[in-house]
């Protein structure tokens, strides 16, 4: 007989960056934030990135191909895929730096309503554990993605103000 644990980890553990942040919006005005290139302009990437987005198409098989801007002057050539959108609950995606890379990876962007707030959880799983090593050390991945979500809370607890005027 073979027993299966509830409590084992995900065959993914060790290829995984996750991240989460209690925002205090809806959940259904947080998901927005990710539909429209207007909204993700003014909030997507770490402290002092900005971006210039050359293509955007938000639904299943749709892509974002956009350019990060570094506070150091660096350009970062971005492309994501939406693969799986479930409104206003889940986000799934592939990012990388263009079409067809190598180092592509997954990211699930979970929206959890808590009341008035929302808790986000993104979920990055890289193709190997050597990847994510990488991108945690030499791209501070674990930092600028809070500061991401960071910028996200700030965002959407604005847009929530003005609404609620």
């Amino acid at each position: 007989m073979t027993e299966t644990r509830q409590d084992a980890q995900p065959a993914t553990t060790d290829r995984e960056i996750v991240v989460s942040r209690l925002i205090d919006a809806r959940q259904e005005l947080v998901f927005e934030a990710f539909t429209e290139v207007e909204h993700l302009s003014r909030w997507w990437g770490p402290e002092g990135f900005t971006t210039t987005t050359y293509a955007f198409e938000f639904h299943e098989g749709g892509v974002w191909d956009f350019v990060m801007h570094g506070p150091g002057g660096t350009d970062y050539p971005q492309w994501i895929m939406w693969t799986e959108i479930v409104p206003p609950k889940r986000i799934t995606l592939l990012h990388g730096a263009y079409r067809d890379d190598p180092d592509t990876f997954e990211s699930i962007l979970d929206f959890t309503p808590h009341d008035a707030t929302t808790r986000v959880v993104m979920r990055s799983i890289f193709p190997t554990r050597q990847l994510r090593d990488r991108v945690v050390l030499e791209y501070h991945a674990i930092e600028r993605g809070e500061q991401t979500l960071g910028k996200l809370a700030s965002y959407a607890a604005e847009v929530a103000r003005k609404g609620a005027r």
